[in-house]
């Protein structure tokens, strides 16, 4: 029975991951901007969530509202005043990250000047638990967490797949000369891709905020998570990344079995390292020049 539940668990948190994931490796598939502040997105978008809905006691569904707004708005200022013009001047890709390190330090330290930086949580009606049958213990939450995954990647696959502007995301990493030849901005297609990447961070944040609660150092466990699941996936590889988040979450909630909680990064570094070692090109991905 212990062993089904982690498993119910490991499949709720897998598919957190898969989102946060996906999001990351969109953002760096198609740009190749290594963004770091991928995790402050998802920690504005759950603190956000956090104070209107529990602190300011307003109607959920404007709570979701205004985390959306914050995190995309982040992540297209992140790429607008941040990155663009670092790569105008020709920065460099180490140069980029720094900034992003940066801009991830500042938002960690805002968050926990204005919220604490203890421990807080968000009530919701379905957060508790439901006994199913005796000894197992399921959570509404994470039925929703399965169809906000299924449904974002579904949407995510469909528009770039049938869209004009998918298409050119598609090409924007691997010839982004030939989107210039073809009238579009790769500038402004990096900014759509931005605005996705974040949104994909949204139910993320918000089902984490319901169901574990939340810290401001939280940014660093998605930035490994998601690093982890790009390498583990493919880098590249959308389809890959979800699978990866999945077996993460799967693979630290089995461990539960043997080992602490405080032992979960370690079990992430774990996968990780055994795939560098026996698999680099990850579960779908193929070996690139960067």
């Amino acid at each position: 029975m212990l062993l089904l539940q982690l498993l119910i668990n490991g499949v709720q948190v897998g598919a957190l991951y898969a989102l946060i994931a996906v999001g990351f490796s969109l953002i760096f598939g198609s740009t190749r901007v290594f963004h770091f502040a991928h995790g402050s997105t998802f920690t504005i978008a759950a603190y956000i969530f956090y104070y209107v809905y529990s602190v300011s006691q307003a109607h959920w569904l404007f709570a979701v509202l205004a985390a959306s707004a914050s995190a995309v708005i982040f992540g297209v200022i992140m790429d607008r005043w941040v990155y663009a013009p670092i790569q105008r001047h020709e920065g460099s890709f180490f140069t980029v990250f720094v900034a992003s390190l940066g801009a991830g330090i500042v938002v960690q330290n805002v968050i926990g000047m204005v919220f604490g930086r203890g421990f807080v949580s968000v009530n919701t009606p379905l957060s508790n638990s439901i006994e199913v049958i005796s000894g197992l213990y399921v959570s509404p939450l994470s039925g929703i967490a399965i169809v906000c995954a299924l449904v974002f990647f579904g949407g995510l696959g469909l528009f770039l797949s049938r869209t004009n502007v998918g298409t050119a995301l598609r090409a924007l990493a691997e010839n982004p000369e030939l989107i210039r030849v073809y009238g579009l901005s790769p500038r402004r297609l990096s900014t759509i891709v931005f605005a996705l990447g974040s949104v994909l961070v949204i139910p993320a944040a918000i089902l984490t905020a319901a169901s574990s609660g939340l810290n401001p150092a939280m940014a660093h466990h998605v930035m490994l998570i998601s690093l982890a699941a790009t390498i583990v996936g493919g880098v590249g590889s959308l389809r890959g990344a979800a699978c990866a988040g999945l077996l993460l979450g799967l693979s630290e909630n089995i461990a539960l079995m043997y080992l602490g909680p405080q032992w979960s990064e370690a079990v992430t570094f774990i996968v990780l390292f055994l795939f560098i070692l026996f698999r680099p090109s990850g579960f779908f991905g193929r070996a690139i020049a960067t």
